[in-house]
C-alpha cells in the first residue's frame, strides 16, 4: 500500500513568450510527483490523459514513480501567452480531460490521498468522500475555484465546498484562494472558518511572505527561505505540499514539516522545471538558516 497517492491531471502546456514557444508537462500532478520522486516515500499517481501524451507518464515512470492511468479522450491543454512584461499573462484552456471515475479507485489504497484538481469539474465530492473512508485526505483547492468558459479561465465559487471539505484532514490554499473560498478579509479568519467546516490543518501560502498553518486553535508561522537565484517559481506550491505531506507522514510536527516544505520550495525556484534537489539539500537550506 502506498503511503501517499495523488489524484490529478497532467497537463500539456504551451507557453508563448515574445522570444519563443515551448511545450511541456505541467499541473499539480506533474510537479507534485516529480518532487516526490526525489524523496524516499512509497507513492502512487492516479492521472487521466489521452494516448498522445503518454510520454509524460513514461517520463514519470523513468523517475521511479508508480502511475495508474485512467484513459481520457483528451489531455488538459493550457496555453499561456506572456507579453513583454512577464506579469501580464493570457491563459486559455484548449482542451479538458475526463473527470475521474470512482470505480478507478476500487483497488487504490493509501495512507493519505492528495487531491490536485485543475478545474472545478475534475474531482467530485463523492470521490473525496469515498477515499476519506480509506485514508487521510489532503486537498489543494485551486482547481475548485476556476472554470472554463469559451476556452477562458474564470474564477468561480465551489458550491459543494462545505460538503467536500468536511472530509479533508489538510487543505492548501494561497491567500487569494482562501479569500475566494471563505469571503473573509483576513487569512486568520479564513483559516478559522475552514477549521469550523472540519478541516484539521489549514495550510496558507503567501509567496515570499512565507506561509501560515492553522491547527487545533494554533497558528504556526513558517518563514520563507529566499532562493540564491530566482529562476522559475512555477510549481512551487505543489513542491511545498509534496515536502509538507512527506514530512507529516514521517512523523514531523507541523512547524518542522512546514519549514522543510518552505526550504524545498525555495530550492525548486533555483532551477527551471520541476524540483531537482535531494532531501539532504533541503536539510542544508534549513541548517544554513539556523547558522
Amino acid at each position: 500500500m502506498p503511503q501517499l497517492c495523488c489524484i490529478g491531471h497532467i497537463t500539456s502546456d504551451k507557453v508563448v513568450t515574445t522570444r519563443n514557444t515551448m511545450h511541456m508537462a505541467g499541473g499539480t500532478a506533474w510537479y507534485f510527483s516529480c518532487a516526490l520522486s526525489r524523496l524516499p516515500v512509497d507513492y502512487l499517481l492516479v492521472t487521466a490523459l489521452a494516448p498522445a501524451e503518454m510520454h509524460y507518464v513514461a517520463d514519470l515512470r523513468n523517475k521511479g514513480i508508480s502511475v495508474q492511468v485512467q484513459p481520457s479522450a483528451h489531455t488538459v491543454y493550457f496555453e499561456n501567452i506572456y507579453a513583454q512584461n512577464q506579469d501580464e499573462r493570457t491563459q486559455n484552456v484548449l482542451a479538458t480531460a475526463d473527470a475521474f471515475d470512482i470505480e478507478q479507485f476500487d483497488n487504490v489504497d493509501a495512507e493519505m490521498y492528495h487531491f490536485g484538481p485543475l478545474l472545478a469539474a475534475d474531482i467530485s465530492t463523492e470521490l473525496i468522500k469515498t477515499l476519506a473512508g480509506k485514508g487521510r485526505v489532503s486537498i489543494d483547492v485551486q482547481g475548485y475555484l476556476r472554470e472554463v468558459i469559451n476556452q477562458k479561465v474564470h474564477p468561480t465559487d465551489w458550491p459543494a465546498k462545505k460538503e467536500g471539505l468536511q472530509y479533508a484532514d489538510i487543505v492548501k490554499a494561497d491567500v487569494a484562494e482562501l479569500q475566494a473560498l471563505t469571503h473573509c478579509d483576513s487569512a486568520e479568519d479564513g483559516a478559522k472558518m475552514l477549521a469550523g467546516w472540519g478541516v484539521k490543518e489549514v495550510v496558507i501560502t503567501n509567496g515570499s511572505h512565507g506561509s501560515v498553518i492553522y491547527s487545533d486553535g494554533q497558528f504556526y508561522t513558517i518563514p520563507a527561505y529566499p532562493p540564491v537565484n530566482l529562476v522559475d517559481a512555477t510549481g512551487c506550491g505543489d513542491t511545498y505540499m509534496a515536502g509538507y505531506l512527506y514530512r507529516r507522514l514521517k512523523g514531523d510536527d507541523i512547524q518542522q514539516a512546514g519549514e522543510f516544505a518552505a526550504a524545498m520550495a525555495s530550492l525548486k525556484m533555483e532551477s527551471a522545471g520541476a524540483f531537482l534537489g535531494t532531501e539532504d539539500e533541503v536539510v542544508g537550506v534549513l541548517e544554513s538558516r539556523i547558522s
